[in-house]
């Protein structure tokens, strides 16, 4: 347990010759894995995600805005993701993973759609290692005829029925069961901003990272897809320790999704459905402590805190295959908006659309290009709570001239190998935080990411 400790609080030099050793060595043993069937992965990644945000007009500012002066931020993180056959249709699979990272404003404020999804595993300028998953997958199959499964992170290669559940228990992300989306889910590969790779209103269970105990089912039946869950949520909203209360605070989803052809190209819709219960804050309670308390502190939803509530969100999710070198994506979410967010970012009504270009369209197989639309919107409960001077956890300017944040990105993924990608990304932001007097800011950001 000591030696782990000497490298990663000693000095830099010292981390960082540890670290590419470390990745170097992986990178090695992962080589060897190839087939269509397996017993074991080992699969590793790495992502290093550098951002710029120059200077933007700000005539007034508060404790929670993002700095209007020009501003750089960073993440790294690398991890292992081990599985192994445990019995028939059995599957464990690991995943240690090392991080580290400084956001924007030294803390992570001031926007709906923040511009890097790596930004919630970071806890500072010295890399920290933690167990990111640990879970078990059952398949039982159900005929239907059969259909390949090719090995991917947390995915071994191997052949399963068309019909089939699939049951996920243990420490995982939500996101890995619900909400997929060919063309906008990776934000170390595809877009970065928080709105393209899930629903920016999805206040979906999990830690401060990320992540949660729980349990999935999934129900294959033809071209169909039945999903169910629940997780933890943070013991305190956007915190990082886990309420394990999780027959009495939790985050339910269940999806529908449907694959189909469209003018002979594939695609698939999805309806999600989410429900959380937790200890949160009413904003209209929150605004009326601010009205009845004037000059106290304007983070009144951490006084108004008293009674487990519930929050509800619907949305549908569209990837369409335009050929085999374009698809279209499109996401949009709406939640009941009465309450303070449990575990993911300010957003109450959230509308994502683009598309991904594959660069064979003009002699780069490696190479990607991606373009994207968002829209962020509040509702009337946390406007007025903001009007008012309030601040919540993310958010607060200390007013609002209220507008939805719209934001623009895109980016140039070059393939320097098959396992290797230098990507560059701009992101426009109109009204951050939803404050018509602030911005817009523009955001660059240099990405290199590497598998194996």
């Amino acid at each position: 347990m000591h030696f782990p400790c000497q490298i990663l609080c000693g000095d830099r030099s010292t981390r960082n010759a540890f670290i590419a050793s470390l990745f170097l060595t992986l990178c090695s043993i992962s080589s060897a894995q190839s087939s269509d069937f397996e017993d074991s992965s080992a699969k590793y990644q790495t992502t290093y995600n550098w951002q710029k945000h120059s200077s933007f007009t700000s005539p007034y500012a508060g404790q929670n805005s993002l700095s209007s002066s020009a501003e750089k931020m960073y993440t790294f993180s690398t991890t292992a993701h081990w599985g192994t056959r445990i019995w028939q249709g059995g599957e464990l699979y690991f995943n240690p993973e090392l991080a580290s990272g400084i956001p924007f404003s030294t803390n992570l404020v001031g926007l709906g759609g923040f511009t890097n999804g790596e930004i919630t595993r970071a806890a500072g300028s010295t890399p920290k290692p933690y167990v990111q998953r640990l879970f078990v997958r059952q398949t039982w199959n159900q005929g239907g005829g059969s259909e390949k499964i090719d090995a991917d992170f947390n995915q071994m290669a191997g052949t399963v029925d068309k019909n089939r559940f699939v049951l996920t228990v243990g420490n995982f992300s939500t996101l890995d069961v619900f909400d997929d989306n060919t063309y906008a889910k990776d934000p170390r590969t595809q877009f970065m901003n928080w709105g393209n790779w899930t629903y920016a209103a999805f206040d979906y269970a999990a830690d401060a990272r990320g992540f949660g105990w729980g349990f999935a089912g999934e129900l294959y039946q033809d071209d169909w897809v039945f999903r169910f869950g629940r997780m933890t949520g943070p013991s305190v909203p956007n915190g990082l320790p886990v309420d394990f209360a999780i027959g009495k605070h939790y985050g339910d989803q269940a999806e529908v999704e449907h694959a189909h052809d469209l003018n002979g190209q594939p695609g698939k819709i999805r309806v999600l459905a989410f429900r959380n219960k937790a200890v949160l804050a009413s904003f209209n309670d929150a605004t009326a402590y601010l009205r009845a308390n004037p000059g106290t502190d304007q983070q009144a939803i951490f006084n108004v805190r008293s009674d487990e509530k519930i929050k509800y969100g619907l949305g549908v999710n569209l990837e369409q295959s335009i050929n085999k070198d374009v698809g279209f994506f499109l996401r949009a979410m709406k939640t009941d908006g009465r309450t303070e967010t449990m575990a993911f970012t300010e957003v109450d009504g959230s509308f994502s659309s683009g598309f991904l270009f594959k660069g064979n369209l003009w002699g780069r197989t490696n190479d990607t290009v991606g373009l994207s639309m968002m829209q962020n919107q509040l509702s009337s409960d946390r406007r007025k709570y903001l009007e008012a001077g309030g601040i919540s956890f993310f958010i607060g300017d200390g007013t609002l001239r209220y507008k939805p944040e719209t934001i623009f990105e895109g980016f140039y993924s070059l393939g320097l190998s098959k396992s290797i990608w230098l990507t560059g990304d701009y992101q426009r932001i109109q009204n951050p935080a939803y404050n018509a007097s602030r911005g817009p800011v523009n955001v660059f950001a240099v990405r290199f990411h590497a598998e194996f």
